[in-house]
């Protein structure tokens, strides 16, 4: 029995449906969560993350926030790291048999992943397990009788596998085995309600009928959308170079964020969030009725999201910095700098090259001539500007938007 206090269902239902894509079914979650209030008892919610790669960016932090809800509401969060399953490879999504990882990079990329995500997660009330704890386990035996317990023409209804069958590619049994036994691993957990990404949709209902035919109550299946990356058009992925690393430094997020469109920022506050549906419909009103500038609410969106990975005192910096740089046009409070010996006068244009704030004399000309450099704050506009270097001196060179240079003539 636990001491926790939780709020009316009705209001837990709005804060854990807020930016989910689906829940399978609606009306399981109410009951579970109906269930729980009278008997004081918390849900037990999971979420089974492979970990294929050491580093998490904003778009896996989607399905690892809607966990982090079940936790704030005080049920039960369980983090499970499927070090086992990460061996055979989800094929979801995969067009091809991927090469299967060993144990040892599993186990390196599992110790960076949870550093990571305990900063959503408080590592206190966060239940870790590993699945090989119980599938390690597994006799050929316990094998045979879970895949009895599923059809192959069910498994083969599966987009990803119909479509390389229909295409001649291969599928290696091991793979069909993948959803079967990550599905074990609801029946382990005894979970009430595992969380995915919408791709993940065919895994969480085989996972619900295996429960059932194990003699364990269905879990309910809550999925959450793709966050779309910095492109405002495909998923968020490393690969593609649209992604906002969590480690990322706390400049470079604030800048990362700042640059999507202003009608992409609130899938964002839906997703990467803790503001309530509520909430988020009062900064639209806002912004509607000319009480907040676009610009000022996807700050605070900003703001809020480093605060969550990097604290309140580095989303404050952020925010000042990107005031001064972006919007008053200022030098950043810790500009870089650059030192260079005294010698003969420089071509502006030759100079920016060769401190690389262009890629080359012609470039650098454009820039200039477009009125994109500033040397302590004053434009110029004359690309053969001699600098002079003769003479010990310090000035602040801004070329473009985003890039200062502090240079130290000694």
């Amino acid at each position: 029995m636990s001491d926790t206090k939780f709020k009316p269902v009705e209001e837990q239902l709005a804060y854990l449906k807020k930016g989910a894509a689906e829940i399978v079914p609606e009306a399981d979650l109410r009951a579970k969560l109906e269930n729980s209030l009278k008997t004081g008892k918390p849900l037990r919610a999971y979420l089974g993350v492979d970990p294929t790669a050491p580093d998490i960016h904003l778009g896996h932090t989607v399905v690892l926030r809607k966990l982090k809800h079940f936790q704030d509401l005080g049920h039960t969060a369980i983090f499970l790291i499927g070090d086992f399953s990460a061996m055979i490879g989800d094929p979801t999504g995969q067009s091809e048999t991927r090469p299967p990882l060993t144990r040892e990079q599993v186990d390196v990329n599992a110790q960076t992943y949870l550093a990571q995500v305990f900063k959503l997660l408080d590592p206190q009330k966060t239940e870790v397990r590993y699945n090989s704890e119980w599938l390690d386990k597994l006799s050929s035996y316990d094998v045979v009788r879970l895949c009895g317990h599923y059809r192959l023409a069910r498994m083969l209804e599966r987009e990803d596998f119909r479509s390389r069958l229909e295409n001649n590619q291969p599928i290696s049994v091991h793979e069909l085995l993948y959803p079967l036994l990550t599905a074990y691993d609801a029946v382990v957990l005894q979970s009430d309600v595992e969380i995915g990404a919408t791709e993940q949709k065919f895994n969480l209902l085989v996972h619900r009928d295996i429960q059932r035919e194990y003699g364990v109550p269905s879990e309910v299946a809550l999925t959450m959308p793709i966050l779309v990356g910095l492109d405002g058009q495909r998923k968020m992925s490393k690969s593609l170079g649209n992604y906002i690393g969590i480690t990322e430094s706390p400049t470079d997020i604030f800048g990362k964020l700042m640059s999507i469109r202003d009608e992409l920022m609130w899938a964002y506050y839906d997703l990467v969030t803790d503001r309530t549906p509520e909430e988020i419909a009062g900064l639209k009103n806002d912004i509607a009725s000319g009480a907040a500038h676009p610009m000022d609410v996807k700050m605070r969106l900003a703001e809020e999201v480093i605060a969550g990975f990097h604290g309140e005192e580095a989303a404050r910096k952020s925010a000042e910095n990107f005031q001064r740089v972006f919007r008053d046009r200022q030098a950043p409070a810790e500009a870089e700098i650059q030192r260079i010996s005294r010698g003969p006068a420089k071509k502006l244009a030759a100079l920016l090259a060769e401190l690389k704030l262009a890629p080359s004399k012609t470039e650098a000309g454009r820039l200039i001539e477009q009125g994109g450099v500033e040397i302590d704050g004053v434009r110029v506009d004359d690309a053969r500007k001699d600098i002079d270097l003769s003479k010990p001196a310090e000035f602040l060179l801004r070329a473009g938007k985003k890039k200062f240079l502090r240079v130290i003539v000694e």
